[in-house]
């Protein structure tokens, strides 16, 4: 993948996934065959256009767009928890897919509220039981550096509360092969392309504040 160091390519990036949208867009609301046609040959360019500037093979850029997503495109959704505990530091888990550390969370199940999404996904990234209690950001994706995605996602950032037992200790789960607190100064190599230093700063500063603000884009 191209990286966020790279500005043409971020460029391009982005000009091809906003018209793979709107061919999808297009698809949906039209009633002309004809122009049925023309969307579907911008949306093929358009694939072919991600697959290049990923490097990777045209059927996964296909399958970006799951059936239950046909019709208007829209961005995608990840949510991310900040599970902190004063005299030990902010919640991580490493991922197996990269060997890395990240906030806990993932991609958003239909069917779920966000709070109920990021409270699944502590629970289930490392055995503690949270409540979500304040929306700390809300971050577009492609707008801040982390790694390019052909994909589009809106990052939701919660502030979360332990409700188990006290000082209970985290495990992994299915997809995290380690779960522990760190201290602000000794965070371990970050998975960059879910999380980055300032997303735990944030998180860290809105801990701290008495009326903490919401970051958006």
């Amino acid at each position: 993948m191209p990286g966020a160091d790279d500005p043409l390519e971020t460029v391009w990036l982005d000009r091809a996934k906003r018209l793979l949208a709107l061919a999808q867009t297009g698809q949906h609301f039209t009633r002309d065959p004809y122009d049925s046609e023309r969307y579907e040959e911008i949306a093929g360019l358009a694939r072919a256009m991600l697959a290049d500037l990923g490097r990777v093979p045209l059927n996964r850029i296909t399958d970006l767009m799951p059936p239950h997503a046909a019709g208007y495109a829209s961005p995608g959704i990840d949510v991310r928890a900040a599970v902190i505990r004063p005299d030990e530091g902010i919640l991580l888990v490493r991922e197996k897919t990269d060997d890395k550390w990240a906030l806990p969370g993932g991609f958003a199940d239909i069917g779920f509220s966000p709070a109920e999404n990021v409270e699944k996904e502590v629970l289930e990234e490392t055995g503690l039981s949270v409540e979500a209690r304040h929306l700390y950001a809300l971050r577009h994706k492609a707008r801040h550096p982390y790694p390019a995605d052909v994909r589009d996602f809106y990052k939701l950032f919660f502030l979360c509360r332990e409700t188990g037992p006290a000082k209970q200790a985290p495990c992994a789960g299915y997809e995290t092969s380690e779960a522990r607190f760190f201290a602000p100064t000794e965070l371990p190599e970050l998975s960059l392309g879910r999380v980055l230093p300032q997303d735990i700063r944030a998180a860290l500063d809105a801990y701290g504040a008495d009326m903490p603000r919401t970051l958006f884009d």
